[in-house]
């Protein structure tokens, strides 16, 4: 379908606004387009001008698309779709749905490093990176309960797990795949209480990778990956609160 056929299926939006209104616009487009995967979308340009808002609002919203896998810029050639979209039937918004989906896919990417991650560990980490581990989580659980900000201390203490395998890849790939993944401003998946859930959990993967107990650490891992996917499930199926 020629470019300005589908373009045919945007309406300005009335806010200049960068949030999630753009993204549906243009989920809805592709939609009604049936546009699918191979094909290629409307210029940056295009896409502006018919959605009344700046050019820079367009090159934002395909950026977190792009980091989501959706879609694939080829240099000279446009940007092509690299994955089904579908607007939202129910009352959760297109790009939360596809911020979860996506989250979804990188706990199956997840669950098999980390699976050989925290194993490796439990046999092979040095005395040393064992009080380390342990530290490292009585301080998460510290800020955890305090209600204190622990993203960055939950960080610490799974790169040191991961360190602790003797293959700095695991960390390095996990890191990489957990940054790609864009999360919006207004995103429910980049809030504080997010993955709160699984934190009983790490207290067994501390302990069994301490303990040199690799079914304890596996099965800890399995847990809080279970815990997470079944709240990325909850929130792409409810009313966004």
């Amino acid at each position: 379908m020629a470019d300005k056929g589908v373009l045919d299926y945007l309406e300005p939006i009335e806010t200049k606004t960068r949030g999630v209104a753009v993204l549906d616009a243009l989920a809805e487009m592709i939609e009604r387009a049936e546009l699918e995967i191979g094909d290629r979308i409307p210029p940056e340009i295009s896409l502006a001008q018919h959605l009344g808002v700046g050019r820079s609002t367009i090159r934002e919203a395909l950026n977190r698309w792009e980091g989501l896998g959706i879609i694939k810029r080829r240099r000279g050639a446009g940007t092509y779709l690299t994955a089904r979209v579908q607007t939202s039937q129910g009352l959760v918004p297109t790009m939360i749905r596809l911020e979860g989906e996506a989250l979804l896919q990188l706990l199956e990417v997840r669950r098999a490093l980390e699976h050989d991650a925290v194993h490796k560990a439990a046999i092979d980490a040095t005395d040393g990176q064992r009080r380390r581990i342990a530290a490292l989580h009585d301080e998460l659980m510290s800020l955890v309960n305090g209600r204190k900000p622990w993203r960055k201390a939950d960080a610490a203490f799974h790169g040191a797990v991961y360190d602790a395998s003797g293959n700095p890849l695991f960390g390095q790939i996990l890191f990489k795949l957990d940054q790609a993944l864009e999360r919006s401003a207004e995103s429910p998946f980049g809030r504080t209480d997010f993955g709160l859930k699984s934190f009983p959990m790490h207290q067994q993967l501390c302990d069994g990778v301490v303990k040199g107990d690799t079914k304890m650490a596996r099965d800890a891992i399995n847990a809080i990956l279970d815990t997470v996917e079944a709240e990325i499930r909850i929130i792409i199926s409810s009313p966004r609160k």
